[in-house]
């Protein structure tokens, strides 16, 4: 998930009424069709809004930063990492854009079915593992600087004398917070507390543009956030609990790749911990995301091989232009044309994928850094990871090197949780935060590679 470029106009906020409703629409993905349904209400503090998908099962999935500005209606849905922003009709009746979702954006156009709809609030998620107060352990609130950019984090230092070794997380992404949190989901948050309860500090932090952290743009590019996840190593080696020796980055997603550039980079990391991260590159990552994505919502082999095809056309036309914006702009744009795409829509999309971070993004390839990565390297994959499949990045890691320890965990999700089909329309309604076989397989590695 990533933040949208901001219209230029100064927002125009419409009346609440003018969005209640009931909206239907589809993604069209190869041939496969995924309809959506939001439902907006007024609630006593402001509109309501809940998503559901027929097709998957799933309803009431919450809506957030629900808006209309301008004559643009935007909209997130955190859960599937996803955000819609399209132009409102004169009459009101139609929102034509396009649906961005991680790195990917397709078209959307969502029409009023009904002028009512019945949205309860949202009872606050089940998350049964977050940690909560009081810890046997320090929680300290940090900042620490990147240049001109102030990043704000926790630090969580375990009982008993140091020095003590130490974990970095870094993010996936999307401008997340420092813990990560998705959809009540606060990942870095049971992660710090399990590592830190078995005598590891942890170090995790706002990203650019998040929390108390400076900065953020659509611009910025993994390579801007090696540099933070750099500054974060240097501001610990200056910290007097921690052994400078002992530091580890630990990566989720797009965050192993940042580990793997601030290490290119001389980061001084002990060991580095891949969990979901890519040994491709992201071009590949985003044309295998298609296929598995078409192929776990009931799509044939067919449709994942035309989604797959066309998912390959997008990143070459990106690939080509990868140093020129406005170049990668006009050749997304009319190829989005081309395959029958409005042109409202098409332009949306080519804005997305010609920022400077997904231009970074599709051409990054870790290859060369994995191979010159000479520390202890653990990567962990789940078999129902639809975002970064574990047949498509497994493999290839361990050919890159040899001597990394690598782990495929069954029946998980891309964010290691127990997963039914891994789609990322079921985060919702997951209680785990984090599967138990997740925590004990990287905090046993860790705790093993760093005692001395």
């Amino acid at each position: 998930m990533f933040e949208t470029i901001a219209t230029v106009a100064a927002p125009v906020q419409a009346e609440a009424a003018d969005l209640v409703g009931r909206w239907e629409g589809a993604l069209r993905v190869g041939e496969a069709s995924i309809p959506l349904v939001i439902r907006v209400a007024e609630g006593p503090d402001g509109l309501l809004a809940m998503m559901d998908s027929p097709a998957q099962g799933a309803r009431d999935i919450p809506v957030s930063g629900l808006t209309e500005a301008s004559g643009i209606v935007r909209f997130a849905v955190p859960v599937a990492g996803g955000r819609f922003e399209g132009a409102r009709s004169a009459d009101g009746s139609t929102w034509t854009g396009t649906w961005s979702q991680g790195p990917g954006a397709l078209p959307l156009i969502l029409t009023r079915t009904a002028t009512t709809a019945e949205v309860a609030p949202p009872a606050p998620p089940n998350r049964p593992q977050t940690p909560v107060p009081p810890f046997p352990y320090v929680a300290e609130e940090v900042t620490f600087r990147n240049g001109a950019i102030t990043l704000a984090g926790t630090l969580t230092l375990p009982a008993g004398e140091g020095p003590f070794p130490a974990v970095i997380l870094l993010t996936g992404s999307g401008a997340q917070d420092r813990d990560e949190t998705i959809v009540g989901h606060k990942a870095f948050a049971v992660w710090a507390d399990a590592l830190t309860r078995r005598g590891v500090a942890v170090l995790r932090y706002d990203d650019r543009g998040m929390g108390g952290s400076s900065g953020g743009s659509i611009d910025d590019t993994t390579a801007d956030f090696a540099a933070d996840a750099g500054a974060a190593m240097d501001f610990l080696r200056g910290r007097p609990e921690i052994d400078p020796a002992r530091i580890g980055l630990m990566g989720h997603s797009e965050g192993g790749s940042t580990a793997l550039i601030a290490t290119s980079n001389g980061a001084q990391a002990a060991f580095v911990v891949m969990i979901a991260g890519p040994s491709v590159s992201g071009a590949d990552i985003l044309t295998g995301q298609s296929r598995a994505i078409v192929l776990a919502s009931g799509g044939t082999e067919a449709q994942a091989a035309e989604a797959e095809a066309t998912q390959a056309r997008f990143m070459l036309a990106v690939l080509n232009n990868r140093d020129d914006g406005p170049a990668a702009e006009g050749a997304v744009e009319a190829l989005a044309i081309e395959i029958g795409q409005p042109a409202a829509q098409a332009a949306g999309v080519a804005r997305i994928m010609s920022s400077g971070w997904y231009r970074y993004f599709t051409a990054y390839d870790p290859a060369a850094a994995i191979r010159a990565l000479h520390v202890p390297m653990l990567a962990i994959y789940a078999d129902r990871d639809r975002n970064v499949p574990a047949d498509q990045n497994a493999a290839h890691l361990a050919q890159l090197k040899p001597d990394a320890e690598i782990i495929v965990l069954p029946g998980l999700n891309h964010l290691m949780q127990h997963a039914t089909t891994g789609l990322p329309n079921e985060y919702a309604t997951i209680t785990e935060t984090l599967a138990p076989e997740a925590i004990a397989t990287v905090t046993d590695w860790i705790v093993k590679v760093t005692t001395h």
